[in-house]
């Protein structure tokens, strides 16, 4: 009994964990700010197309890869975090809706879940150019799959 215990413990500490790997993610919702954070560490802003609460592929690309903690230490390493929320029952801000919708438009995006990996350029009239670096979705083969093609996609 002492031993079903033990582990039980020991489980329950090491999901603790995962959960706490998975939390310090920073997803950053507001593209100005996303924008002034991968120029300030000259990494690649990762744009997350989705429809958080409809959207099954969306679900599953976060399940499968988003929240394992193999993704959180790569996105930590290579790049700046950016969800662009396209969801049909909780209402984003209007200012977010606006961001998100010419976000949609200027990458012609048309389906979900779309990650579009870009660098930020400031041009002097203070219009932002995104450099493309590469486009993807969902693809099957879990997080170290997933992060080896977005890996190609930076170094490109």
């Amino acid at each position: 009994m002492k031993t079903f215990l033990f582990s039980l413990a020991f489980c329950l500490l090491t999901l603790g964990s995962n959960a706490q790997d998975h939390q310090s993610q920073e997803w950053y919702t507001d593209i100005n700010v996303a924008i002034q954070k991968s120029m300030e560490t000259s990494k690649p802003m990762f744009l997350f197309f989705t429809g958080s609460d409809w959207c099954g592929w969306c679900i599953r690309l976060q399940k499968e890869v988003f929240q394992t903690p193999y993704f959180t230490t790569w996105a930590k390493d290579n790049v700046i975090l950016v969800e662009l929320d396209y969801p049909r029952k909780k209402q984003l801000p209007t200012e977010i809706q606006q961001q998100n919708q010419t976000m949609q438009q200027v990458f012609q995006v048309q389906g979900y879940p779309t990650v579009h990996l870009v660098t930020p350029q400031v041009q002097q009239d203070g219009s932002v150019n995104f450099n493309p670096l590469g486009q993807t979705g969902y693809a099957a083969g879990g997080p170290e799959s997933w992060c080896a093609n977005a890996n190609a996609m930076i170094k490109k």
